[in-house]
């Protein structure tokens, strides 16, 4: 007798993920140049040299030294690094006992979202959002609340926020840049938001976390992205390297718990011990090294840059409404109906590959991937022109 939840968390697998194996396989068939896959957050940009360097270098190193074992949290230098590089860039006081090294951001947040919360309790997440904290949530037998995002800006609507924070709100998820829209939170709209935490956690008599998933901090495009610790002290941060230095199969990343909190001891404890019930332990030792010698290796964003003003550009001669975006690497476009799902399949007729919002928590939009090449980008144009036309006709 297998677990019904898991055999149907199989059954049905994410929505980007089987669009992203739809196009693998239809790639095989009829050639690569002939899909248009916008699905999946994979970077074409390329990692840069220096990961290139140090993996050749460690390579070097003792076997049992490199691909041995480190304590559950991770190597103790690679912890530091990780800290010193949060002090020197954020100004706070960063130590490497609030750091725990993670199987990236994906296993951060699962660790993070257990570590303070208990059975029943709900954590809130800002719709748009990427599917998988439902997921999570759940997993950790947790209340998953949607609270739509403020539009058309998509920044966070403080008064929906106040109005679903309850007895039960345990932890607020944001993602900033987000994925899908793009949006990146002011200082303003977080310190709005941080006021509404104070003035809910004194109402409540009730600690409100909050979980800040961060793997597109450095893909932006001038806008400032806020460390959010500074604006509100019990945060904790899940960080990847999976899209800031293109490593995403090498699943590497880290959570920060704040050491600006009150309880930071208390809740870095829990997240080991998350961490442990979990199975997230001892994160892939080679690319921990790796971090370690790359710590301060900059984002390649004008590739993205250019990608996204090729993609606007396109659609909006086109006719097609969509959010400009701030950061990340995705465009939230209108789909031509209102069903997102139908009006997907009625794109893949012409090989684009679109995720429906569906899966994101709204309706009526989809998601389209530009970490893309750019020649995919303008040979998707009469796909995107042909398909307009077939809705106007």
């Amino acid at each position: 007798m297998v677990n019904e939840r898991m055999y149907g968390l199989g059954a049905e697998p994410s929505a980007i993920r089987e669009l992203f194996a739809y196009g693998m396989a239809r790639k095989a068939e009829i050639g690569d140049e002939n899909v248009f896959d916008f699905s999946i957050g994979n970077p074409s940009v390329p990692a840069p040299e220096a990961a290139k360097q140090a993996v050749l270098e460690l390579m070097e190193e003792p076997p049992c030294d490199l691909h041995g074992y480190t304590p559950a949290a991770g190597a103790p230098s690679v912890r530091q690094t990780v800290a010193d590089h949060i002090r020197r860039r954020f100004g706070v006081p960063a130590s490497p006992d609030q750091v725990y090294l993670t199987a990236g951001a994906a296993a951060g947040l699962a660790i993070s979202i257990s570590a303070v919360t208990k059975p029943g309790d709900e954590v809130i997440v800002i719709a748009p959002y990427f599917p998988e904290y439902k997921v999570w949530i759940d997993t950790a037998a947790c209340a998953c609340v949607e609270v739509p995002a403020h539009v058309p800006d998509f920044q966070l609507d403080i008064d929906a926020l106040d109005a679903a924070i309850g007895p039960k709100t345990s932890a607020v998820i944001i993602n900033s840049p987000n994925n899908p829209v793009g949006a990146v939170y002011t200082r303003e709209n977080l310190g709005a938001f941080a006021a509404l935490l104070e003035r809910k956690e004194a109402e409540l008599s009730r600690k409100i976390y909050v979980i800040s998933d961060e793997p597109y901090r450095e893909i932006t495009y001038g806008a400032e992205v806020p460390y959010v610790p500074c604006v509100w002290p019990r945060t904790i941060v899940c960080y990847s390297y999976s899209k800031s230095l293109s490593l995403p199969g090498e699943r590497i990343g880290y959570i920060y718990v704040s050491d600006l909190m009150d309880d930071a001891r208390e809740v870095s404890t829990a997240v080991a011990g998350a961490g442990r019930a979990l199975g997230f332990i001892c994160a892939p030792v080679l690319f921990q090294r790796v971090i370690e010698r790359c710590i301060d290796e900059p984002s390649d964003v004008a590739s993205y840059a250019a990608n996204r003003a090729l993609l606007t550009k396109g659609l909006g001669a086109l006719g097609y409404e969509f959010v400009e975006p701030d950061g990340a690497f995705y465009l939230w476009v209108r789909a031509l109906e209102d069903d997102a799902q139908a009006f997907s399949d009625r794109a893949k007729a012409h090989e684009l590959l679109l995720v429906p919002s569906d899966s994101f928590g709204v309706g009526g939009w989809v998601r389209v991937s530009y970490c893309i090449s750019r020649e995919t980008i303008e040979r998707s144009m009469p796909a995107f022109k042909a398909l307009m036309e077939e809705y106007r006709s």
